[in-house]
């Protein structure tokens, strides 16, 4: 079983009411953080893909890339594979992310299949993928999938944020962040987006980078 979904903005307002009741720390968070985002993306095949054009490159740059994919016409499998490296290339992506992409369209992933998959068997799915890694796999549950219990530790911006909302004397490392993320469920998926929102107001407010 997949577990909770969040769906609606109302969903949201749900895991937030729960993690103030639980947390006065997290309580001051969202009075100063205000209403949370939905966050809710469609799933499949381009959501991966533009996560993994994403990487290590500045919003800008992935946007301008993925806008020269869409014009192409390649975001779905058997465009990216018919491509090949010479079509991918020529839409701007490196020797790197070209092998990922060509891994991810050959990886035969039943996208529908993970709609209903437990969260740990989501995560495997998409880790065996070449250039899909632990932290690209949360953020597709919680954004694509919309699962309500999962965490992406290895984020900067929400080790940032937690070390801001806690007080804390540095950035908790990406084990530490689990850990304490434990005590959130069943609604992690709505403290990463505390987080988030938090790290942009503070990083607003501080000029924190």
């Amino acid at each position: 079983m997949s577990g909770r979904i969040i769906e609606t903005e109302a969903d949201v307002a749900e895991g937030a009411a729960w993690l103030a009741a639980y947390d006065p720390a997290l309580a001051r968070a969202i009075k100063i953080a205000g209403p949370l985002p939905l966050r809710r993306r469609p799933d499949g095949f381009a959501a991966l893909f533009n996560a993994i054009i994403g990487q290590q490159v500045s919003t800008a740059s992935a946007a301008a890339i993925w806008a020269r994919l869409e014009a192409g016409g390649l975001t779905s499998p058997a465009p990216v594979i018919a491509a090949g490296e010479d079509g991918l290339r020529a839409a701007g992506l490196s020797r790197q992310k070209i092998a990922y992409a060509l891994a991810l369209a050959g990886a035969g992933i039943d996208y529908d299949a993970l709609r209903a998959a437990p969260d740990a068997d989501v995560i495997k799915t998409l880790t065996a993928v070449k250039g899909i890694g632990v932290w690209t796999a949360e953020i597709y549950a919680m954004f694509a999938l919309g699962r309500a219990d999962v965490f992406a530790p290895g984020d900067l911006a929400l080790q940032e944020a937690a070390r801001l909302i806690y007080d804390l004397p540095a950035r908790p490392t990406e084990k530490a962040l689990r850990a304490m993320a434990a005590d959130w469920s069943p609604w992690r998926a709505v403290a990463a987006r505390l987080f988030f929102t938090y790290y942009r107001v503070a990083k607003g407010r501080e000029g924190i980078a």
